[in-house]
């Protein structure tokens, strides 16, 4: 008889409910400062990185394979036949490749590991459903099958408030325009499909119409099937809680949800400000 895990990186966003319900194993990043060292989403809090990022802005640094290694030993002991992993996109982190590398010692615990060429809470999105085909008795071939037809319906935007972190993260990706914070220009952000990297979908001047885009962009799924809608947010709720008054209006979207502050790992590059919509195609 099957048993199947969901296993992620700290990356992924996602309410803890649905953390908790699915059982889903996180594997952290590290987040780096020059005299301190902090596990993330154990001992340092999204909030906490961006306030701290006023005076340094930290590096990180993908799961250990120890950590790998020991969640592995871990599976193994509790009985574990398969593992589905949703992992943060290969064109910004190696994680998937430790992944690979660890999962392959391990012979016992059949594994798929999925790159989503995304991250945040397009990673949760998909767990989300895996734990719920889980939940209904789907099997672990059914689950495997149905990942990449998920992430076809999964549509993700960001605004940043400032361009200086990404910048200075190096994980801008195909943002280009060193000059936008000058001229008050906010790209609508995605991620691209072939190689799992940023880019600028859009060129909106201002913070007001840009967040008003990100709204926007959500009608052309909205017109053609109904949606659930997940808003995340870099330390700015007030606008965060304004985007999801504003979705609700939408007849076209049946439930919003706000996640609540981005991931540490990911608010590292993104930075303060920053706002995300995702939709989900029901």
């Amino acid at each position: 008889m099957e048993k199947i895990a969901l296993i992620t990186d700290s990356a992924c966003d996602i309410d803890d409910e649905t953390l908790r319900r699915y059982s889903v194993h996180v594997l952290p990043f590290k987040i780096l400062y020059k005299d301190r060292e902090y596990t993330d989403g154990v001992d340092i809090t999204p909030q906490e990185v961006y306030i701290n990022m006023k005076t340094e802005i930290p590096k990180s640094s993908q799961p250990s394979m120890e950590d790998i290694e020991k969640l592995y030993q871990k599976l193994e002991r509790e009985n574990y036949t398969h593992a589905i992993s949703i992992n943060i996109s290969s064109g910004i982190s190696g994680t998937v490749n430790g992944m690979e590398a660890i999962s392959k010692q391990f012979p016992g615990i059949k594994t798929f590991l999925y790159d989503t060429k995304s991250t945040s809470v397009c990673q949760g999105i998909i767990l989300k459903k895996c734990g719920e085909l889980i939940e209904r008795g789907a099997g672990f071939e059914e689950i495997v099958k149905a990942i990449p037809e998920m992430k076809k319906k999964i549509h993700m935007y960001f605004v940043f408030g400032t361009l200086e972190y990404a910048i200075k993260g190096g994980r801008i990706g195909k943002i280009s325009g060193t000059i936008g914070d000058v001229l008050n220009i906010k790209p609508i952000v995605c991620f691209d499909e072939e190689y799992g990297q940023c880019f600028t979908c859009e060129k909106v001047r201002g913070r007001v119409k840009s967040v008003n885009r990100l709204i926007e962009l959500g009608e052309k799924f909205t017109a053609k099937n109904k949606c659930d809608a997940y808003v995340i947010h870099g330390n700015v709720e007030e606008d965060a809680l304004k985007v999801c008054e504003r979705l609700r209006m939408n007849p076209g979207i049946k439930n919003v949800h706000l996640i609540g502050q981005i991931s540490a790992i990911v608010g590292v590059y993104c930075g303060p400000g920053t706002l995300g919509v995702c939709y989900s195609e029901i």
